[in-house]
């Protein structure tokens, strides 16, 4: 009798122990959630280049993260430090080739004024072309017998990474340009999305949505779709209503408040004879994407446990606590931010004319004289403009 008390105020113990575990965890999940989005707030608030930055810091440590499960599942022995270092320095490779791919067309007066600059932007695909195979010699000159087939593996997981992490994370700073408004708010739809589908699916939830992730549920599923709409769509109207979210990012990485609205971001009335509606024609732009980041992104984060399941880690790392690593939190954030970045250039950006005329001015004189006489015969031949006074 006396041992069943005893067991049974062991269980009761035990019970508490893990009702205060629960509540601790979520509290810290909820803590450090609350720090993360109000740091993302400041640095939203201290512009353009802290945003970039911000993507690249990003990009480091999620590249650190995975490649460090890489070393550590195929045993790279830490006698090839040399060896080691390749990776790091294909990302730095990487990184001068995508930065001045994205960065240098919004710079082309700066980097006009300084000849060894201009060297480094004009001709980057070819150094950068030279760079790498340069790493590719020193790979093949790292290589030992013993070790070889898990060195051709981080090979690969190198070149995987280059693709997944850092080619998108400089999707992200060319959305920038076209307005913070395209960043942001993809961002904070994810945000939002991954907050009501926790918050509904602790709550309601019962039906499970997918075996690699046991703990997501239908029920979550389909609430943090509803409220991602909902809330996205106040956050989206707030937004377009302020400059600051949709003028360009000009190339000294400014804003210029007093730039003219694009017609997306200028309310419209519209009508069909019976009522009339007035909104901005964004919110078009802003369902595509809300229901991307509430469908389509999480299997991103579906992924990503997939993966995390089949190396046997529980977090990608230990950063942020109650959360894990910084890739734990970044992995749909990547996904969306491609999905954006293509969605802008196909069904959004316009030519920039600015862009244009600084790359015709890169053509020679006679070309320069060329270019001139065939657009002035294209806008004859359209009856734009009359050119007899000029000529």
């Amino acid at each position: 009798m006396q041992k069943m008390k005893s067991t049974s105020r062991e269980e009761t113990a035990s019970t508490r122990l893990t009702a205060f575990q629960k509540f601790s965890n979520v509290a810290k999940r909820v803590t450090f959630g609350l720090l993360m989005i109000s740091g993302f707030i400041v640095i939203i608030l201290m512009g353009p280049l802290m945003l970039m930055l911000l993507a690249l810091a990003i990009q480091v440590l999620c590249f650190s993260e995975i490649l460090r499960i890489g070393y550590n599942s195929n045993k790279i022995p830490s006698s090839l430090p040399y060896f080691k270092r390749l990776s790091w320095y294909f990302l730095m490779v990487a990184n001068y080739f995508f930065s001045v791919e994205t960065l240098a067309p919004h710079f082309q007066d700066f980097h006009k004024k300084f000849f060894y600059l201009r060297i480094l932007i004009d001709y980057h695909r070819f150094i950068s072309f030279c760079i790498y195979f340069g790493v590719i010699v020193l790979f093949v000159l790292s290589l030992v017998r013993k070790y070889d087939l898990q060195q051709f593996k981080i090979l690969a997981w190198t070149h995987t990474l280059l693709i997944i992490i850092v080619l998108q994370s400089y999707m992200i700073i060319d959305n920038i340009f076209d307005g913070l408004i395209w960043v942001i708010l993809p961002s904070s739809l994810v945000i939002l999305n991954d907050i009501f589908a926790y918050v509904f699916g602790r709550l309601w939830g019962r039906t499970p949505l997918i075996k690699l992730s046991p703990k997501k549920t239908w029920e979550g599923f389909i609430g943090g779709v509803v409220g991602t709409l909902i809330s996205g769509f106040i956050l989206s109207n707030v937004m377009c209503g302020l400059k600051y979210f949709v003028c360009p990012v000009g190339g000294g990485l400014r804003i210029d408040t007093e730039c003219t609205l694009s017609y997306l971001f200028t309310p419209t009335t519209y009508s069909n004879g019976f009522f009339s509606i007035e909104f901005y024609p964004f919110t078009y732009h802003f369902l595509a994407m809300a229901l991307f980041a509430s469908i389509i992104a999480p299997f991103g984060g579906f992924c990503a446990s997939g993966f995390k399941r089949a190396f046997k880690i529980k977090d990608f790392g230990d950063v942020i606590p109650g959360h894990g690593g910084i890739m734990d939190r970044f992995d749909c954030q990547f996904l969306m931010a491609t999905f954006v970045n293509v969605y802008i250039f196909t069904f959004v950006r316009n030519p920039s004319v600015d862009l244009i005329f600084d790359k015709i001015l890169y053509l020679d004189e006679s070309s320069q004289v060329q270019f001139y006489h065939m657009l002035k015969d294209s806008l004859q031949a359209r009856s734009l403009v009359n050119f007899t006074l000029v000529d």
